[in-house]
């Protein structure tokens, strides 16, 4: 299953932040169905856990407590301290604490950088030779478990292939599946199911990111939890294929099931040959992580694949199986690691939200090693055992993944990133993990604080310099409202730059705050009372947006009784104007009359006769959009104006101006350019028309306004006393400011 991306996020508040008891009752029905028919564990652990009837999840439920009772007998366990419950409600029992002034009863953590003999670790050989080790032996007795030796192995197949677009980029999906060889134990079948996707057009072998979740592929539905709402931000998946990356998406659930019931299946069932685990067997985590190093050898087979730069993911669960990936296995070259609380980067011993008891009953247990349950024993053949007798902490476990690149994601608890999950102790481990990676040669967060006393940045301010990396973001339950922010962390760390795309290609940006605006932007189309539409980039975006109060009154005192309505965006280059025009923004609106201004965007360094002929397809593509989206519209096709910022720029757009002008047929494309307006015959911008060489400032705005009245009071007649314009909209991610 897809973990709270927000899929399970509903699942969370219904059966994590509980204590560790008896499933709750199910309300009963006005009429009982019919009895489902029994069915087997392997075709149980198929089926999304929230479309069991109550049959099959006490079948799943009587299961997983004999297995849990089994492994509690060989620990010698008689009784095991309640999970803690989430409920803030009076009169809980076993409530969780979230006082911080009580949060750190064990504040001194084991140390990362010292011997167990007590010798200090000051060189990376040492690290690597002898406490990287000791680290590991800890975590695979006690925490997560060990791989067996006789794992079989996979054997991968194409089973379909897929050519279709994501974000408007075509991509090449492949349905891989991998047959685990059973000869030894052919009562468990075990089916590896992926969906590789790749850009389509790529000159170069690509970054890739292996997501733990459904392995759909992009023309299969993502199941989705009842009443699930869509954080707002593009998919992961179009963020990363509009990045130049591509992605995996891994099924979980085809690897091991996520209950303790399937311990006898999936690949911990087949290796045990069917039989029970001992206490140091591997739970869930590793043999997700197993399953994603497998992946991981198919991909690197494939040479549109740059292996070295394959990264792992997850969110909740599987971000703590993303953790223990990346740790354990040295190849994946970096980690995103979303939301991932008790098990992946909150410390054991911090005593906030979720506990180490959640993980010991059986909600959890079969996430870990069967020795884990030990350190929720208050009955047993050895005592009592808690979190501070673990010999390790989160802190290490981020640290074993050193010196690679690193991103540790939260949202926030007011969208559902609830504080059960302990997000300020998950940045207390990370910085706690910082002095392995600089021990390493690079750079953590750069926090200069004892992990004791470190406190998280404000939410949306990411400590991205380093190699290890922190980001909380507004968001809930899921990393995608991160993942624009990782992903350009991650290009810096592979020195990776995406490739570049023809001008004419429809691009959707990536980024979270664009697909606010792009909401906005619909929202105001569909209120229509539209007769000017302008189109465009930052300089056209600001003449009439509410962030910027001083150009959106002379816009107002321009252009109100016209009904104009402003659809530029900040940063757009063709390609995402295009995207845009194609996602819905003019689509019913039936303007009289469509002002572009494009391009600018579309240039830089050195621009060669192939970029001008590029840039000209570009906005040509954009004319051709928007006619066919509006067909009655009279189109006002504005030349690039002069910009200063890029030397030796000017002959380029004069060229480009000089293509636009052949566009225009002076009826359905009037070509209006007002550069020698605004600057010398060399090209120079005159005084006061741009606030950075650019950006038009007020005076640059009045010389467009200036040209563009007589065209308009043509094309629409003289401005009406009232105006029916939607109101206009702004830069979600800014606070109103002046020039």
């Amino acid at each position: 299953m897809k973990s709270c991306t927000p899929v399970f996020c509903a699942a969370l508040l219904a059966n994590v932040l509980v204590a560790q008891t008896a499933p709750a009752p199910v309300p009963a029905a006005a009429a009982a169905p019919p009895p489902a028919p029994a069915l087997s564990v392997r075709e149980l652990n198929a089926i999304p856990f929230w479309q069991l009837t109550p049959e099959q999840r006490q079948q799943i439920g009587q299961l997983t407590a004999a297995d849990h009772a089994d492994m509690m007998q060989q620990l010698g366990i008689t009784k095991l301290r309640p999970g803690r419950n989430g409920s803030t409600a009076a009169g809980t029992p076993n409530q969780a604490n979230y006082d911080e002034a009580l949060a750190n009863p064990f504040p001194d953590w084991p140390e990362a950088l010292v011997l167990k003999n007590g010798t200090a670790v000051t060189t990376p050989e040492q690290w690597w030779q002898q406490r990287r080790p000791e680290i590991a032996e800890d975590f695979e007795r006690e925490v997560i478990g060990r791989i067996p030796a006789n794992v079989p192995g996979v054997t991968w197949k194409v089973k379909r292939t897929l050519n279709t677009t994501l974000g408007g980029i075509p991509v090449v999906a492949r349905e891989v599946i991998g047959h685990v060889d059973n000869s030894a134990y052919p009562a468990v079948t075990v089916e590896i199911k992926m969906a590789v996707v790749l850009p389509a057009d790529a000159d170069k072998p690509v970054p890739v990111l292996v997501m733990f979740g459904w392995g759909n592929m992009p023309d299969e539905p993502t199941p989705k939890f009842p009443g699930q709402t869509e954080p707002p931000a593009p998919p992961s998946q179009d963020q990363l294929i509009a990045s130049g990356w591509g992605y995996v998406s891994l099924s979980t659930s085809s690897i091991q099931a996520d209950n303790g019931a399937g311990l006898t299946e999936g690949i911990i069932g087949l290796t045990n040959r069917g039989q029970r685990r001992k206490p140091e067997d591997w739970g869930a985590l590793r043999a997700w992580g197993w399953g994603a190093s497998r992946a991981l050898d198919f991909l690197e087979t494939d040479p549109a694949v740059n292996a070295k730069q394959v990264g792992i993911e997850g969110v909740s669960r599987y971000g703590k199986a993303a953790l223990v990936a990346m740790a354990f296995e040295p190849r994946f070259a970096l980690v995103l690691v979303g939301s991932s609380g008790e098990g992946g980067t909150k410390p054991h011993r911090r005593n906030f939200g979720e506990a180490v008891e959640n993980l010991t009953g059986t909600y959890s247990y079969h996430w870990m090693a069967g020795n884990f349950i030990k350190y929720g024993a208050v009955e047993s053949s050895f005592g009592e055992k808690g979190a501070n007798d673990i010999p390790v902490d989160a802190h290490q476990l981020i640290a074993l993944c050193a010196p690679r690149p690193t991103f540790i994601s939260y949202g926030i608890p007011e969208r559902g990133d609830a504080l059960w999950l302990d997000q300020q102790g998950s940045f207390m481990a990370t910085v706690a993990a910082g002095p392995v990676f600089r021990l390493l040669g690079v750079k953590d967060l750069g926090v200069t604080e004892n992990y004791r006393t470190a406190k998280m940045p404000p939410v949306n301010q990411g400590l991205l310099d380093g190699v290890l990396a922190w980001r909380q973001h507004d968001g809930g339950h899921e990393d995608r409202s991160n993942m624009s922010s990782f992903l350009g962390w991650a290009n810096r760390q592979f020195k990776y730059w995406p490739p570049a795309r023809p001008a004419d290609q429809a691009v959707m940006r990536s980024d979270r705050n664009s697909h606010l605006v792009h909401t906005q932007l619909l929202a105001k189309a569909r209120q229509g009372g539209i007769s000017l539409y302008f189109e465009g980039d930052s300089i056209t975006r600001r003449w009439g947006a509410t962030d910027y109060p001083q150009f959106l009154a002379h816009w107002r005192e321009t252009f109100h009784g016209w009904n104009a309505g402003n659809f530029a965006w900040g940063g757009d280059s063709t390609h995402n104007i295009l995207w845009r025009l194609r996602n819905g923004e003019l689509d019913g609106v039936n303007p009289k009359v469509v002002v572009l201004l494009a391009g600018t965007n579309n240039l830089g360094q050195g621009v060669d006769d192939a970029k001008v002929a590029d840039v000209t397809r570009g906005i040509t593509a954009v004319v051709a959009e928007i006619r066919e989206r509006a067909p009655l519209a009279k189109i006002i096709l504005m030349g690039i104006l002069p910009r200063n910022d890029i030397p030796g720029i000017m002959p380029a757009i004069t060229r480009i101006n000089d293509n636009l002008a052949r566009i225009a047929d002076g009826k359905t494309v009037r070509y209006l350019n007002i550069n020698d307006r605004l600057a010398d015959t060399n090209g120079s911008l005159f005084e006061g028309m741009t606030v950075d060489r650019l950006h038009l400032d007020l005076k640059g705005y009045q010389v467009w306004a200036e040209a563009l009245q007589p065209v308009l009071t043509e094309l629409l007649g003289p401005p009406a006393a009232t105006d029916t314009a939607p109101p206009p909209t702004g830069d979600p991610s800014a606070a109103p400011r002046q020039p």
